[in-house]
């Protein structure tokens, strides 16, 4: 087809420019920015070989652009049928437009060690142009940008990135998101807004020699911040990381704003800010991290805003209560078991008797699409007329398990303290010290975690414990120890890897001193001071213990039913995954990221962090699935009736089963 030309057209009615070749700076009125890269929509009618860019402060939805403008179709009609309307935008193999956004980014070059400009071109995620169909477009584009600066197509999720493999670079020159991603310069993990001290630390010996001395009023600037951090009021990251470690979930709770900042160093010793005041500001709409020197405040002795909103704890019940198999514990159990393991007995009961919930994300409408019902039949490969809830009951029945457990209740490590008059003793010190703000609470802590690890349990204790093992763990060669609080996963106090867990536990000795492990890191110094700091009182804090099954498994990670880079986006989750799962949260290892979608289907590469290749299609097919398992499940464990509060999932998965280890609420 020939690429027409009709001239330079800046229609201030509808704000678009229509078929002549333009340099960045024609398309720079246009653009919106989003990640910190500016973007200008684009559409190409191939009836009338015309390209439209759009104005994004005027026009946010493709399809209504074109219903508007080009076929003369009201908004509303539009918007009323939506749905047989992208099906002829994105999945039509003889389609009349090629829907897009164009992108500008800036690559530093290793080989001239200068930065570069390049434009990449992608389709909306849900996309399935054929090979052919994305050549045609580029080539399309191409005829109509500033050609100084080139052109990549970036595919928009996995199906693409397998059709293109069949062109040469030459034919269409591209770019994988995972590439873009590895190198972009700025990554919003948390919008918001603060003032504070900045402290930049280029080494971790850096930090831990002035850790002493961080204030909540710090905004601290790392290579990669470590897990152990405390309250602090901002977070820069110099350099790549995942948005689910440990660090980041903390950052998200306490509503702090975090950010990837590639030169932050850079711009820290240019502006002179390392030691003195500044306003920090993260937000998705800009191209970096905005830090401007500020005065310091008058009212340093004054607590922080935060500090007045204290957290309630569910009064906690600590008499006899029976070590018992998770599969007897429900939801409401977490006032005696701890919240992990009354997670973990809920999951085990809706893949034994379902949950009517199931189905709750997809009933309630999502503007713009109304009815998500046949989607979900879709992904559940069944009619739209089946009944979709014996549909995902079949999913989870025949694809989903929980490993097999047993639970400590709070009682056990009461009875345990109970036991000892010097651990008694120094949990005395430790709540005296903590009412007086004291300077001893660190040795205190020290003191008293060392108590607890030594303590002989009682031989009452030990029988029970084991007797429990050998009724519902026989014949189990590796366990995994758990902690389970009351003082975890709360709104406002998410305490992310802040509790010790322990893999790889063999022999009866190992698990009872990994179980005083777990009930030692109640007290570490850090958990305690995140508690003080969130008004939770040592006084209503408990400890049960989740021992389970170690499951081999091909990979594991973590899923949350949620973008975390884009909040306002309901249909994809975000899925980390690594060989390994403990490296997937305490951020030493940097995993797979990907997106997937629960309404269309299909999924993106996001990073391949320190892997040297992709997942295959398989394992592709197997996250597809738990991104569905994991709506399905937010949808059960939703506190309310719009079924649309996240959850965090640790998982582990082979070819066929997927093993979830872990679930607890995610924080946004």
């Amino acid at each position: 087809m020939s690429h027409g030309n009709t001239g330079a057209v800046l229609d201030e009615q509808v704000a678009a420019v229509v078929g002549e070749r333009l340099s960045l700076t024609a398309l720079t009125p246009l653009a919106g920015t989003l990640g910190g890269y500016p973007f200008v929509k684009v559409v190409v009618d191939r009836q009338t070989s015309t390209i439209h860019f759009l104005n994004n402060a005027r026009h946010a939805f493709h399809a209504i652009y074109i219903g508007e403008e080009i076929l003369g179709v009201p908004a509303e009609e539009m918007r009323a049928s939506i749905d047989r309307y992208n099906a002829g935008f994105y999945h039509d193999t003889d389609r009349r437009f090629y829907l897009g956004i164009l992108a500008l980014h800036t690559r530093h070059d290793q080989d001239t060690g200068q930065d570069r400009r390049i434009l990449s071109l992608e389709t909306v995620e849900v996309d399935t142009m054929s090979a052919a169909m994305i050549a045609e477009f580029h080539g399309f584009v191409r005829e109509y940008v500033d050609p100084a600066v080139p052109l990549l197509f970036k595919p928009a999720n996995q199906l693409q990135e397998r059709a293109v493999l069949g062109l040469s670079p030459e034919q269409l020159p591209r770019i994988l998101a995972h590439e873009l991603f590895s190198t972009a310069a700025f990554v919003p993990l948390n919008p918001g807004k603060t003032t504070g001290r900045l402290r930049a630390f280029r080494t971790e010996a850096d930090y831990r020699a002035a850790a002493d001395g961080l204030e909540w009023h710090d905004i601290i600037v790392m290579h990669r911040v470590p897990d152990d951090i405390p309250r602090l009021a901002g977070i820069i990251n110099a350099h790549h990381t995942t948005p689910l470690s440990h660090t980041n979930v903390l950052a998200t709770g306490w509503q702090i704003p975090n950010a990837i900042q590639l030169g932050a160093f850079d711009l820290i010793d240019r502006e002179r800010l390392d030691g003195h005041w500044v306003s920090y500001q993260v937000s998705a709409e800009s191209a970096g991290v905005d830090l401007r020197l500020i005065d310091a405040p008058p009212d340093l002795g004054q607590r922080p805003s935060w500090y007045a909103q204290r957290v309630t704890l569910e009064t906690p019940e600590a008499e006899h209560n029976a070590i018992v198999n998770l599969a007897e514990l429900r939801h409401n159990d977490r006032h005696r078991y701890g919240t992990k393991a009354a997670n973990l007995g809920e999951l085990h009961h809706v893949l034994g008797q379902g949950s009517q919930r199931l189905l709750g994300f997809f009933q309630v409408p999502r503007p713009p699409r109304e009815n998500l019902l046949p989607y979900l039949a879709r992904l559940l490969d069944v009619d739209e007329n089946a009944d979709l809830m014996a549909a995902a009951r079949k999913l989870l029945d025949e694809h989903v398990r929980v490993p097999r457990g047993i639970a400590l209740p709070f009682s056990v490590q009461r009875r345990f303290l109970e036991s000892s008059p010097r651990i008694q003793q120094a949990i005395g010190k430790l709540k005296m010290a903590l009412e007086l703000d004291a300077r001893e609470i660190e040795p205190l802590c020290v003191e008293l975690q060392q108590l607890i690890r030594t303590a002989k349990l009682p031989d009452a204790l030990i029988q029970e414990i084991d007797s429990t093992l050998f009724t519902h763990l026989a014949g189990v060669r590796s366990f995994v120890v758990r902690s389970s609080s009351n003082a975890e996963d709360l709104a406002g106090f998410s305490a992310a890897g802040i509790y010790e867990s322990l893999n790889h536990v063999t022999t009866s000795e190992t698990i009872l001193t990994s179980i005083k492990e777990v009930w030692a890191s109640l007290v570490s110094v850090r958990s305690v001071r995140l508690r003080q700091q969130a008004g939770i009182s040592l006084d209503e804090c408990y400890m049960g213990v989740v021992i389970q099954e170690q499951v081999a498994a091909d990979f594991g990670g973590v899923l949350v039913t949620s973008n975390p880079m884009n909040r306002g986006d309901f249909r994809n989750v975000y899925v980390n995954v690594s060989p390994k799962v403990t490296d997937v949260v305490d951020g030493s290892v940097q995993p797979m990221q990907y997106l997937y979608s629960t309404v269309e289907g299909g999924g993106r590469t996001v990073s391949l962090g320190d892997a040297t290749q992709d997942l295959d299609e398989r394992a592709h097919e197997q996250l597809q699935r738990l991104a569905l398992v994991g709506r399905l499940l937010q949808a059960h464990f939703s506190p309310d009736y719009t079924f649309d509060s996240p959850v965090d999932i640790e998982w582990l998965a082979d070819s066929n089963l997927l093993h979830l280890v872990q679930l607890r609420p995610y924080s946004v």
